[in-house]
């Protein structure tokens, strides 16, 4: 799949990884339609970019929020694919507490609501109106997915985000066969330590601390990094059902 001349949603556009695969795709002379919360930086950033890029008001998690978003983005050009990078962290909580008192079922819950039904819920309504398009070399359009490190090595403490990003793992494949019928691709992307709006939050020897724990290149990975290996899977007509680790060959520790 081409990028010049084709248009790609880009959830969790506004910041981070998003942002950064924003700005690549518009580079490579495509078009982008930037889709985060209403209360993100999300205009701003697509105003930055000029007219290949609109920015579209979503909650992931909510049908009639994609499906209004979509729809009003729909004079930007057919859609063509999609990077889903919005989720949330975790909630750093142990299955049991000091007392002994098991976790808070709600918050499990929340996570999996972003993670893993919000990625569901733009994986569907992407494809759907990815698979109206005429095939190019047989090829309709392309879809990236986001995981992390976790789904392999999960720490303490991280049991609702590390079964979210384990979900979007498993789907992948099953999502690539699925929609091989429609001349769809599905890979996902797993993100070790990187440096994003989440991480900046954490003391500065904690980051540094991060950096050092990774084998090569001693750094946290970039926004950049991740823009790259997007439109890679974007691109290579060959790469379907895969979950490329991104991680400078990190294996997290147990906490």
């Amino acid at each position: 799949m081409q990028i010049a001349d084709n248009t790609f949603l880009v959830t969790g556009g506004a910041s981070g990884l998003g942002a950064a695969t924003a700005t690549a795709i518009v580079a490579a002379g495509g078009r982008v339609v930037i889709a985060d919360l209403p209360s993100s930086d999300g205009k701003a950033t697509a105003e930055s970019l000029g007219s290949a890029a609109v920015f579209a008001p979503i909650d992931v998690a909510d049908e009639d929020s994609i499906v209004e978003a979509l729809d009003a983005t729909a004079s930007h050009g057919p859609l063509r694919g999609a990077v889903h990078c919005a989720g949330r962290g975790g909630d750093r909580l142990r299955i049991l507490d000091k007392a002994g008192n098991p976790a808070d079922l709600q918050s499990f819950r929340d996570v999996l609501e972003i993670n893993l039904i919000g990625t569901y819920n733009v994986l569907r309504h992407a494809a759907a109106r990815i698979a109206t398009n005429d095939p190019v070399d047989t090829e309709r359009g392309a879809i990236v997915l986001t995981a992390s490190v976790a789904a392999f090595d999960g720490q303490i403490g991280q049991t609702s985000y590390t079964a979210s990003k384990a979900a979007v793992h498993g789907i992948t494949l099953v999502a690539a066969r699925d929609l091989a019928s429609v001349g769809i691709r599905v890979n996902t992307i797993a993100p070790g330590t990187f440096d994003t709006p989440m991480l900046a939050r954490l003391r500065t020897d904690i980051r540094e601390g991060l950096a050092a724990s990774v084998p090569f290149p001693k750094r946290l990975g970039l926004p950049e990094d991740y823009a790259g290996m997007a439109l890679t899977l974007l691109q290579n007509a060959y790469v379907n059902g895969e979950t490329i680790r991104l991680d400078g060959s990190i294996r997290m520790a147990p906490r």
